[in-house]
């Protein structure tokens, strides 16, 4: 087993010199050092050994209470006795009150460490943010600093049977009473649902107070608690998955489970829309964090497995052979673009550039997910027959890799959305935004060109009858131009011939899609 490093200087170079965060009027590079060192040692001593016992061990289901794998608890507590999960609360609410960039350096860290129990820690800030844009004063006296002091987790209680991507079907009832609300119905897929780690849960429902005949527009947020809610709340099971063991996923019963309204009735869907963003990019950064990871195990063994000779005579190992090379660099240059594209938009939404973040979330998070599961691929194939047993880990990096371009909003509809929403919202001010930003980045002519090309998909797009038929040529597209761009802007701004050489190998690859694109009826993008 080759152990975690957590990429401490790969991280701190995107943010100071890709994503320019110093720019910012309220960065402390210092403190971002500061910050990033002790959670890194923190994740290389106590959270990283966990995941291979984790991952093996998994979790359990006993007389309907969740039993996390052995270490976690004790993980966990120390986790929060240190502060980490109030990273980014308010200080008011006993917080340390770090931004969204520090925050992601931290949970690309934890990620790489254990995805496992990141996924289970992870959805606080998200929950924290709702609770500070549509929760009461009181909602937010009570929950946020249990929140920030690690006494309590949370989870986001959103899918049903017959309600995945398509939320206007759920189904689970939000009933009010004289006494407050009452919740019935089933919930599916709900990471963390029951854990042994925390004193209590916050469970952010989405249920239907409306109608079924409302849609979307019939449903509303609410909070309970699993310390209050005793019996009235069951874990029915714990999934049996591909990856991610030591992350419990529960199917969850509730039965008139006493709750408390998140925000306006009838705007649930606004309010989850507050976690789900958050959550989008955190996964995109768990794939960061995969791609990372597997470069990092597939170029050490690669520098140290002998095998065959040298153009010279002399014995070789797997590095020196070019195929095994050309694999290593699509990893690392995967792990590097994708972290930028993240920063980068952090950067551009703490500027102010809320239209160019909502336009690039989804980007990122269909992007970067798939960086990571290519990048564990990748690295079973660099160890070969090593690579498809256990002792390296690579398959289980491949496993728990996988689900990210799955959960949290499926590839395909973050494509659509880009498509859709993403080119119309606000007149495009989000699409008109990352051209100016791609300006901005690099005025390279490989650039500009791959620029005029994509603003030739775009109005391609916009005239579609069906933009969903064009849904994920467009995005692949539009995450090629930002993830060379990038590119372009770490050769700008590095003088080492590594960074050079891979900057020629991302432009020399093909496009993922034919260009110009065309329409459903074979038009092409093209004006000439």
């Amino acid at each position: 087993m080759i152990p975690f490093t957590a990429p401490v200087d790969d991280i701190l170079f995107s943010l100071r010199h890709v994503a320019d965060a110093p720019s910012l009027p309220d960065w402390d590079d210092e403190l971002a050092e500061g910050i990033i060192g002790h959670f890194a040692a923190f994740a290389e001593g106590v959270i990283a050994p966990l995941d291979e016992p984790g991952d093996r061990q998994g979790c359990r289901l006993e007389n309907g209470r969740v039993r996390m794998p052995d270490g976690f608890g004790e993980a966990f507590g120390r986790l929060a006795q240190m502060g980490w999960q109030g990273l980014s609360a308010p200080e008011s609410f006993g917080g340390m009150g770090q931004g969204p960039l520090v925050a992601a350096m931290v949970s690309e860290i934890f990620s790489g460490a254990c995805h496992s129990l990141q996924m289970v820690c992870n959805l606080v800030p998200g929950a924290i943010s709702t609770l500070l844009k549509f929760g009461t004063e009181a909602q937010q006296a009570v929950w946020i600093p249990r929140l920030a002091a690690g006494r309590a987790l949370s989870t986001m209680c959103l899918t049903e049977s017959g309600a995945g991507s398509d939320l206007s079907r759920i189904r689970t009832r939000a009933t009010r009473r004289a006494d407050g609300w009452r919740i019935d119905g089933e919930k599916i897929f709900i990471s963390g649902g029951d854990q042994d780690m925390s004193e209590d849960i916050l469970h952010l429902i989405l249920a239907r107070s409306g109608t079924i005949d409302d849609g979307v527009k019939g449903l509303s947020l609410f909070l309970a608690s699993k310390s209050q809610a005793g019996s009235s709340i069951k874990i029915t099971r714990i999934e049996e998955k591909l990856g991610l063991h030591a992350s419990p996923t529960c199917q969850m019963a509730f039965d008139a489970t006493a709750a408390e309204l998140v925000g306006v009735e009838g705007e649930g869907l606004k309010a989850m829309f507050t976690v789900m963003n958050h959550a989008r990019l955190d996964v995109a950064l768990q794939g960061v964090a995969h791609a990372a990871r597997s470069f990092a195990i597939a170029s050490a063994y690669a520098a140290e497995r002998a095998q065959g000779r040298r153009a010279d005579g002399g014995d070789a190992v797997l590095a020196d052979h070019a195929d095994v090379r050309r694999m290593l660099d699509e990893q690392r240059a995967l792990a590097l673009g994708a972290r930028a594209m993240i920063h980068v938009t952090l950067v551009e939404q703490a500027r102010g550039g809320e239209a160019l973040a909502d336009f690039l979330t989804p980007v990122c998070k269909v992007f970067c997910t798939n960086a990571g599961i290519r990048a564990a691929d990748l690295a079973i194939q660099v160890l070969g027959g090593y690579g498809y047993l256990t002792e390296y880990r690579v398959s289980q990096a491949w496993r728990d890799a996988r689900i990210t371009s799955i959960y949290e909003g499926a590839n395909g509809i973050q494509a659509l959305v880009t498509a859709t929403r993403g080119l119309r919202a606000l007149q495009g001010a989000g699409a008109d935004a990352f051209d100016a930003l791609i300006g901005r980045l690099s005025d390279r002519p490989e650039i500009m060109d791959l620029r005029a090309t994509w603003r030739e998909g775009r109005s391609l797009v916009l005239a579609a009858t069906d933009p969903a038929a064009l849904a994920h040529d467009f995005t692949a597209l539009t995450a090629t131009l930002f993830y060379r761009a990038v590119w372009a802007r770490y050769r700008a701004t590095s003088d080492d011939p590594d960074i050079a050489r891979l900057f020629n190998m991302v432009l020399s690859v093909p496009l993922p899609v034919a260009v110009p694109m065309k329409s459903t009826d074979g038009v092409a993008s093209s004006t000439e």
